[in-house]
Formats: structure tokens, sequence, C-alpha cells
């Protein structure tokens, strides 16, 4: 019988980690945070995925996830690790404004603030732009500290762009209604 991996290693019992290329960090350090924000965002779109949206929206938000890992391995990747990994790019953050820009043309034009909310595919998308908001916040941080791929951060506001654009799309193709913010009264 073939020996199994073991998901526990016990390595991070004192509160470090492994970056990839062996470095050894502080669970609380701001890249952790930043690729861990993305993870979050990740595991949301799972649950998105799993309400069984539209397929042709299911099918977007399955390759965004792919985009997400390969955002997260470049933010747990030094810049001094001289290794090749798949990073987003700016062909990703095309696609992305392409599909913001088709919705769009879809959609009543914006004239008020809307509240986040709508079907349960659309509750969530909004929930997903706020953590994009998030991960984009820890990215900044990371950046203010250390090197990383530029176009990770401007990747992640041009997805937070989408989610908010797909939320809006989604209640629209589930029949509700967008609800304006009235403000003070």
């Amino acid at each position: 019988m073939a020996k199994r991996l073991k998901i526990y290693t016990k390595t991070g019992d004192s509160g470090t980690t492994s970056l990839f290329g062996g470095e050894r960090v502080d669970k609380s350090s701001a890249r952790i945070n930043a690729y861990g924000t993305v993870d979050e965002l990740n595991s949301i779109i799972g649950v998105i995925v799993a309400f069984k949206p539209d397929g042709k929206i299911a099918e977007k938000l399955l390759r965004v996830q792919s985009e997400l890992f390969a955002l997260g391995s470049g933010l747990a990747t030094p810049a001094s690790v001289k290794v090749k990994i798949p990073r987003v790019g700016a062909s990703n953050i095309k696609r992305l404004e392409r599909e913001i820009d088709i919705w769009s043309l879809k959609l009543p034009q914006l004239k008020n603030f809307i509240l986040p909310g709508g079907s349960v595919v659309g509750s969530h998308l909004h929930m997903a732009r706020t953590v994009a908001r998030r991960a984009e916040r820890a990215i900044v941080e990371l950046a203010n500290s250390e090197k990383i791929n530029k176009l990770d951060l401007i990747y992640i506001n041009r997805l937070s762009d989408w989610f908010f654009t797909l939320a809006r799309y989604a209640n629209q193709v589930d029949g509700n209604k967008e609800v304006v913010w009235k403000g003070r009264g």
C-alpha cells in the first residue's frame, strides 16, 4: 500500500509558513494576508458556482478562479525567487474589461448608488466584490513594502469592477430589480 501524504505538516504550529521558494515568514505578514484574501475570494466564487448560476456566468467564474490561483501563486512568490510560475497578465485584464463593457451595454445606466443584494447569485457576487476590494487593499499594503508584479494590482482592481457589473447582470437575468440607495431620505 502506498504511503499517503498527510495534509498537516506541523511546521506552521509556531505561527510561520513557507513561501514559494522556501522562505519562512510570519502568518501575519503582508504577503500572507494578500494571498490569503485572494484565496478567500476564490472560495466565495466556489460558493457562487454551487448556486448554479446561468451557464455562461458559471464558465466565467471558473475561469476567474483559475486566474486567482495564478494571482495567489504570484503573491506567494517573493521577487527574489527566480522561478517560472503562472501570472495574471495584460490579456486577463483586457478580457475583464471586455466583459464589463458587454454586460454594461445590457444594463440600465447607473444614475444613483444601488444597494448590494438581489438574487442569491447576485448578492454573493456583491460579496465577492467587497472581498476583491479587501484583497486589493492587502496587495497595496504588500506593494508598499515589497516588489510585486504591477499587473497583480491592476487585475484585482478591475476584478472588483467585474464583480459589481456581473452582480447587476446576474440580477437582471434573474429578474431582480435594483434597489436605489435613498441617502438621507
